[in-house]
């Protein structure tokens, strides 16, 4: 049997973008396409939309 690991969810606060999010759970800005894509049903079109409140998941 293999352990699954499952993601979390991210309470989006001021002053956050995808890429200071995804530094803080990777290690590495440039994965912010990876949040962007698991939540483009919240954000939207523009990664660059997110606002305060808002729950992504992180995979």
């Amino acid at each position: 049997m293999t352990a699954s690991v499952r993601g979390t969810y991210y309470l989006v606060q001021e002053g956050d973008t995808l890429s200071y999010i995804a530094e803080m759970f990777y290690g590495d800005k440039s994965m912010w396409h990876i949040i962007y894509d698991a939540n483009i049903d919240v954000i939207g079109p523009d990664p660059n939309n997110i606002e305060i409140g808002m729950e992504l998941y992180i995979p």
